[in-house]
């Protein structure tokens, strides 16, 4: 924990609330959002407190990961945990299957036709239709992993009132990937990275070789070219609203220089740093094999120390 004052607060609310306790379960009500190609599903958990609450917009990561934070593999109810711990606390949230993904894959776009930006300009959309609905007071974003670049972008063009990162990389994805591949054969970096470098400079390659088609094909490059264009220090520094960034010690994924590298861009930004706690937001050890196990274990509940990070800056902002 590296801000006192957000401390300091966390522990005034550990000791006046309990984290797992409220006065009826968490039933989610369907909430859409219409888009030109078709209708993006998401889930509402809308407290019932007298008068306004503020409300969180949950985005998921990378790939085939549904609203709760889950993909066809592996069932962790990790952003499902998150909305079920705001609702506890008396604040609301939204969280959605981005576009073909689970039940909004009626507004799916080709992989040739897909561009991060849809990602952005779906983010945009819900921000701005929560900022108009008279039940909420703030709207507060929250991006998980490749949703936490999504988030900050969307967040200042729709002109949310605060933003959260968790696990969310420090780097440009184009950076990210090079690192990931580092630990593979010369033979694959010597192609790879070629690729990686022309498609940072928004130059296609038409031509990739057969061990590679499954990161480089041809039909992703275009989404691939519009992902790599955004830096999120460049994205966060823009940011003029109250940002949280919250990493685990034991993430394989993204790690906590990624956290320091935001942090650095953030100014006056708040760090939480969970000690032991992974991607998907669970407490593990530092076995690797166990670490993975959490991905697909959805009776773990959150990390200590998660949720009364979360509740206590949605609450503090004004």
């Amino acid at each position: 924990m590296k801000n006192p004052l957000l401390l300091a607060l966390m522990l005034f609310w550990l000791v006046t609330k309990s984290y797992g306790q409220t006065e009826a379960p968490a039933v989610g009500a369907p909430i859409d959002l219409e888009t030109q190609k078709g209708t993006i599903k998401g889930t509402l958990l809308l407290p019932a407190t007298a008068g306004k609450m503020p409300v969180v917009l949950l985005i998921s990561g990378s790939g085939p990961t549904d609203r709760d934070g889950n993909n066809p593999a592996m069932k962790n109810n990790s952003l499902k945990m998150v909305a079920e711990a705001f609702y506890a606390q008396g604040i609301a949230s939204v969280r959605f299957d981005k576009r073909g993904i689970a039940a909004s894959k009626e507004a799916a776009l080709s992989e040739f036709d897909l561009r991060f930006d849809h990602y952005v300009q779906d983010a945009v959309a819900w921000i701005q239709k929560l900022k108009g609905d008279p039940r909420f007071s703030k709207v507060v974003v929250l991006g998980h992993s490749e949703g936490s670049l999504i988030g900050m972008v969307a967040a200042r063009q729709a002109q949310a009132d605060a933003f959260i990162s968790v696990s969310g990389a420090g780097q440009s994805a184009d950076k990210v990937l090079r690192h990931q591949l580092q630990g593979q054969p010369p033979m694959v970096k010597e192609a790879a990275f070629p690729i990686l470098d022309q498609l940072a400079q928004g130059k296609a390659v038409p031509e990739v070789t057969p061990m590679l088609a499954s990161l480089f094909r041809p039909s992703v490059q275009p989404y691939l070219i519009s992902w790599f264009k955004f830096d999120p220090q460049v994205e966060l520094a823009k940011l003029k609203i109250p940002v949280l960034v919250v990493q685990g010690t034991a993430d394989l994924q993204v790690s906590v220089q990624d956290a320091h590298y935001l942090m650095g861009a953030a100014g006056k930004g708040q760090l939480v740093l969970l000690d032991n706690m992974n991607h998907v937001l669970k407490e593990t050890t530092s076995d690797r094999n166990a670490n993975l196990s959490t991905y697909s274990n959805p009776s773990l509940p959150l990390a200590a120390g998660l949720t009364p990070a979360l509740v206590t800056f949605v609450k503090a902002v004004k």
